[in-house]
């Protein structure tokens, strides 16, 4: 799969989508989470890839196994190369979630890669002890739903960079390891609270990093895409 940083597309509409990526002269992995998916539909989806350019699809589906794995089946026709779903949904949801890209991915195309999100990077280990009632660490938490993912035949999961080492040694290292939350240094952490920058991503074992604001806010989104690049040090 692509490892240039994914560019997180917090985008509202069509028009600000292509904008923003005719900027750039190369190939992307972008991601498409619920606010431009749910404004768009799947039509923006076709119109990134006709510009070039590898898909996050970021929905994080989250339900019971049947309604997951029939959404799931629809997901994969559009031709996406990353989807999600939410590791609390439990050992069946991902199988069947599974199950669903597995059957619903078109003939001689590449299945889409699953993983599932352990715990939010927003999330801290206080809230999720109390907000959540579960009484252990957080790392004790996400490294148990990457475990759950693994055993269901996921592909990989979202997690912090704080957590992706003790991941590797729990699932290997070549389970996927996402990790959102990164700035550059000095940048604000937004509403993100388990935060790294680009190269403390890669020495801790991350696969793929997850970029937002640290390059659509910024004055010149092609620099500061190279500069998370080089310091990330990723290639197609």
């Amino acid at each position: 799969m692509n490892t240039n940083p994914i560019i997180a597309l917090d985008l509202s509409s069509k028009v600000e989508v292509i904008e923003f990526l005719e900027q750039f002269n190369e190939k992307l992995f972008v991601k498409v989470g619920m606010e431009l998916y749910y404004q768009e539909g799947p039509a923006i989806i076709q119109t990134i890839k006709e510009m070039g350019h590898d898909i996050f699809l970021d929905l994080k589906l989250h339900d019971i196994p049947n309604t997951v794995k029939s959404a799931m089946k629809g997901l994969a026709k559009l031709g996406v190369n990353l989807v999600n779903v939410h590791a609390a949904g439990g050992s069946q949801m991902m199988q069947a979630a599974m199950e669903g890209l597995i059957e619903g991915t078109p003939v001689g195309q590449e299945r889409p890669a699953l993983i599932a999100v352990t715990q939010l990077t927003s999330t801290t280990e206080e809230q999720m002890q109390k907000e959540q009632n579960i009484l252990t660490s957080l790392d004790a938490s996400v490294i148990n739903y990457a475990v759950l993912a693994k055993e269901a035949g996921l592909d990989g999961v979202v997690c912090s960079v704080l957590e992706a080492k003790g991941i590797e040694e729990a699932c290997g290292k070549t389970f996927f390891k996402v990790t959102p939350g990164i700035r550059l240094a000095g940048g604000e952490s937004h509403d993100q609270k388990r935060v790294a920058t680009p190269d403390f991503a890669k020495s801790e074992g991350s696969t793929q990093i997850v970029v937002g604001r640290a390059i659509t806010k910024a004055e010149n989104p092609v620099e500061a895409y190279h500069t998370v690049q080089q310091l990330w040090g990723g290639n197609a």
